[in-house]
């Protein structure tokens, strides 16, 4: 369970202020797979940030109950010189589970060949990507933070970290953040959107996603007004 108590956020740049987060404060059930919706610029990233403690908020607090992963997306956390041998290794001694099992399971899943033993800082944005979705599915956590990464690869390595997610989903939750509806679906059984700072769940994927694009189809509207 990851629960966010009167949580805001505000960004502020050239002398503008844009609040993410409006004193929200909602329960993230555990073992629930949450689609993460809003339109770009929203703030979704920003949010998941926060809830994995590697952003900050202006105020409130955030506490949860189990494991966590960080977001999946993120691939920061790599030393740039190190190989992805040698990150794998070292996250995995942080973590405390068994190096070994972590490193076969992530050199097969993220098929990244010769360059698996090649400095991190010479991996296209793709593939530390998929290094990071690797890792991350390695590890058993109580609940994933995913942002957008399962669209990383062609369709055939799409199809291979959906099903990887879906195995990790059955003891697990989950909060996915996408652009693509038709994954939400699939994926996630709740939806929560995230409009003008607001966050509001709904315990149907399909009701949530309505209302994203009811949001959207009002901001088209707006701008050919």
């Amino acid at each position: 369970m990851i629960q966010l108590e009167n949580l805001t956020k505000v960004f502020f740049t050239n002398g503008q202020s844009k609040v993410i987060a409006d004193d929200i404060s909602v329960v993230f059930p555990a073992k629930r797979a949450v689609g993460l919706l809003g339109r770009n610029g929203a703030g979704k990233s920003s949010l998941l940030r926060m809830i994995a403690g590697t952003l900050d908020p202006t105020s409130g607090t955030i506490r949860n109950t189990g494991s966590m992963s960080w977001p999946v997306g993120f691939a920061g956390s790599f030393h740039p010189e190190l190989t992805g041998l040698q990150n794998i290794r070292f996250i995995g001694r942080v973590y405390g589970v068994d190096t070994d099992e972590l490193v076969e399971f992530v050199e097969d899943f993220a098929e990244l060949g010769k360059h698996f033993d090649l400095p991190t800082r010479t991996y296209s944005s793709g593939m530390r990507s998929r290094l990071a979705f690797g890792l991350s599915m390695g590890i058993r956590f109580d609940t994933y933070l995913v942002d957008e990464v399962t669209s990383v690869g062609d369709a055939a390595f799409r199809k291979k970290s959906e099903a990887v997610f879906k195995e990790r989903m059955q003891d697990s939750g989950s909060i996915l953040v996408s652009h693509g509806t038709a994954m939400l679906r699939r994926n996630c059984d709740m939806g929560a959107v995230l409009e003008n700072g607001k966050l509001t769940f709904y315990e149907d994927i399909n009701e949530a996603i309505e209302v994203h694009e009811t949001n959207m189809d009002a901001v088209t509207l707006d701008d050919d007004e």
